[in-house]
């Protein structure tokens, strides 16, 4: 866990993302199927006009909602998702252009997506301040997955003028009408210090006492009460809660804990230091997790997936990449990705470290839909995975005619890749051990730079490779976009083709399953073509827990 705001760029992780499924709560949630399940003890929204150029919505908040502080929530909390998604609302406001090299005020993962793309104008705000009108320019796909959450915008306030303490009711409802008055008039001062902190008080992993309360008001079924970097965080009730379906049970305190080994896991498990366990486990692990008696064990498969990145130039912020994937580099560049990607043994990969956790575990082929979906078979016939795929003596004697065009002696003296590699994870430090093997059988030599606290530094220039796992857990058509877009939030190694762009911004429409298949493998093609990333497998999840815990779901989301 590296911080307490997932909506922060490079902060989000599912282990993040976990505390704040059960500390928050709006307008919808997936349920343990994957379906969207509308919150009504939250609020409504409802789709107040329909046109080909005029898409409205009105979202709601019920009347008697209140944050764990006692402050009543209003559609004022809403109006924080614009101004953190909104490109033209950023820079109206003077808080940067999220497009430019320099990092606009607010670090957010929202800007330049699917909201960006359709918003028209600043949201609405009716006159008992309960409901926000969102205007859209057309009809988009998937759109009640784009409409606002709440923030105690109140709290962000009070720590902006300083304050660390918990406020007065009177004092709360003033700074809600002072973050009110600061997003009408875009006040470009106020909101600048409710960005500071937006954007990196959250961004701790310990917590106690002396942390500032205000940081962790929320509407959800828990509170954060404290934290131990890299150990654990801890979650106690809210007493306050009715913002979402009642509690079942009567579990006052959860517990997260970090254990990296996994056999460490499976023996704190039999000593009744867990109830429950979930994460990357080794089949080593699974074997001793099955022998621990009154423990159950079941697996699943995760809406997660790995994948090894070429970086080909800098991300927003980062200096120049003159690495040696770089695009501008041409044919030679060019060659040398396709080499590299060729030479990652996928299939011995999925044989040595996935199928002893799941027999039935396949390497992936596709970055834009999952195996088991129903377009995922049509995508990987023609989206250009078959040249990645294959005997690994036959792709790697392809990548070693490759190499050896611009390097000659690239066997007896290997270029040198920098990876970054996710550290405190006993698989990807086998995966790595695979993959360097192999590659320098093909002239490459993988210098692994192991990091525990990898994901902020995806984008750092000074990395070749990056390889870690993306969780699909929306339902979403342009769900994908962020990672490939030119300015695209989880675009961390430098993409930029207009093509691409075109195609990825032609999925935030309705269109037919067969349609949106067709563009997919579109897309697929330039990435494939282009070398920019090679899927490798979906992750098996294991789930380990204390017989006696009745109700234990199954779900696609972070958490049990």
């Amino acid at each position: 866990m590296t911080g307490f705001n997932s909506s922060v760029s490079g902060y989000n992780l599912t282990a993040n993302t976990a505390i704040g499924y059960m500390t928050g709560a709006g307008f919808n949630y997936y349920d343990d199927k994957k379906n969207l399940v509308k919150n009504t003890t939250f609020g409504t929204y409802k789709v107040v006009k329909s046109s080909a150029t005029d898409f409205r919505v009105q979202y709601t908040v019920n009347p008697g909602r209140v944050w764990s502080d006692g402050t009543p929530i209003t559609g004022v909390d809403l109006l924080l998702s614009h101004v953190v998604c909104s490109n033209a609302y950023s820079i109206a406001a003077g808080l940067g252009d999220p497009k430019a090299a320099t990092k606009p005020s607010f670090e957010a993962s929202c800007y330049s997506g699917t909201y960006n793309d359709f918003i028209v104008g600043d949201p609405e705000l009716s006159a008992d301040k309960m409901s926000v009108t969102v205007r859209y320019k057309g009809k988009l796909a998937d759109w009640e997955l784009y409409g606002p959450g709440p923030s105690p915008v109140h709290s962000l306030v009070l720590m902006a003028d300083g304050k660390k303490a918990l406020g007065t009711a009177a004092e709360n409802l003033a700074a809600k009408d002072k973050f009110l008055a600061a997003f009408q008039t875009k006040n470009t001062t106020d909101l600048k210090k409710i960005a500071a902190v937006w954007s990196k008080d959250y961004n701790i992993n310990a917590v106690d006492s002396s942390t500032n309360p205000l940081l962790f008001i929320s509407n959800g079924g828990y509170i954060v009460k404290s934290a131990i970097a890299k150990q654990s965080v801890t979650l106690t009730a809210n007493k306050l809660y009715n913002s979402g379906p009642a509690m079942s049970g009567s579990v006052d305190t959860v517990v997260f804990k970090y254990i990296t080994d996994g056999n460490a896991a499976s023996q704190a498990l039999a000593n009744g230091e867990l109830d429950l366990y979930s994460g990357q486990a080794t089949a080593d692990a699974v074997a001793a997790l099955k022998q621990i008696k009154g423990v159950t064990v079941d697996g699943y498969v995760v809406s997660t997936y790995e994948h090894w990145d070429l970086r080909v130039a800098a991300a927003q912020g980062q200096p120049e990449y003159t690495g040696v994937f770089k695009a501008s580099d041409g044919q030679k560049s060019l060659d040398l990705r396709r080499a590299f990607l060729m030479g990652i043994p996928r299939q011995e990969i999925i044989d040595k470290l996935i199928k002893p956790v799941n027999p039935k575990a396949q390497v992936l082929n596709s970055v834009f839909a999952q195996q088991g979906m129903d377009i995922y078979d049509s995508i990987v016939r023609t989206n250009g995975s078959s040249f990645y795929s294959g005997d690994q003596e036959t792709l790697n004697k392809r990548a070693i005619a490759l190499v050896k065009k611009w390097y000659p002696n690239a066997i007896q003296s290997p270029i040198k890749v920098k990876v970054l590699v996710p550290g405190n994870n006993a698989r990807r430090a086998a995966e790595f051990a695979l993959v360097q093997a192999n590659l320098r059988k093909i002239g490459f030599d993988l210098v692994g730079d192991v990091q525990a606290s990898w994901s902020p530094r995806i984008a750092n220039t000074e990395y070749d490779v990056v390889f870690f796992a993306w969780a699909q857990n929306s339902t979403a058509q342009a769900g994908t976009n962020a990672n490939w877009l030119a300015d695209g939030s989880n675009n961390r190694t430098g993409v930029n083709i207009p093509a691409l762009d075109r195609i990825l911004k032609s999925v935030t429409v309705p269109l037919s399953r067969t349609v949106l298949a067709q563009k997919y493998i579109s897309a697929e093609r330039i990435l494939m073509d282009q070398a920019l990333t090679v899927p490798v497998f979906q992750h098996p999840g294991v789930v380990a827990y204390n017989s006696a815990l009745k109700n234990v779901i199954l779900c696609v989301g972070n958490t049990w």
